[in-house]
């Protein structure tokens, strides 16, 4: 099936999940408060520090960390997932500076279904190196995001269209 002319009835519908730890760990972290390695007051105890929310990976073949903005347009509902994407040289981390909710969409594989995940207030993502997923799905307004990711030489972006075409219907959970 040829995913640019899937038809309603060609299309699979991805149930979203709640983003947690436990259900994005085989793709990477979830960076929220609570995924802290240790928590800590700093600044004579006028701040919180939490530390270590993420596995950042960017040294591979001589790249070093980036950080980067990324303003992202907001994506209708039903959304239809036909391509995928991976950084295989580097995780890639986004930390959204709203509070608007967004879409994280991740694969095993190309081959595999993928999974939807709603990400709430204060959740980011940091996928690890080779993680497939779809790019920024921001919802309901545009959404700035910090992102830290790899710079460097190499060829560190992979696309691919997928065989089956797969709709998004609904962000609520």
């Amino acid at each position: 099936m040829n995913p640019a002319t899937a038809t309603a009835a060609d299309l699979v519908t991805l149930r979203v999940e709640p983003l947690t730890r436990a259900a994005f760990a085989p793709f990477g972290d979830v960076i929220e408060a609570a995924a802290a390695a240790s928590h800590y007051a700093i600044n004579a105890g006028t701040t919180t520090r939490f530390h270590d929310l993420a596995a950042i990976d960017t040294s591979r073949e001589g790249g070093r960390p980036v950080l980067s903005l990324f303003r992202a347009q907001p994506r209708e509902l039903p959304f239809t997932v036909t391509m995928l994407e991976r950084h295989p040289l580097g995780s890639q981390a986004f930390v959204p500076l709203s509070q608007r909710p967004y879409l994280v969409v991740v694969a095993e594989d190309p081959a595999a279904v993928p999974r939807a995940f709603l990400a709430r207030d204060g959740q980011g993502v940091n996928y690890r190196p080779g993680t497939w997923h779809y790019p920024l799905l921001a919802l309901e307004q545009t959404s700035d995001f910090l992102v830290i990711d790899r710079a460097g030489p190499g060829n560190n972006c992979d696309e691919v269209e997928l065989s089956a075409a797969y709709r998004i219907v609904a962000a609520a959970i």
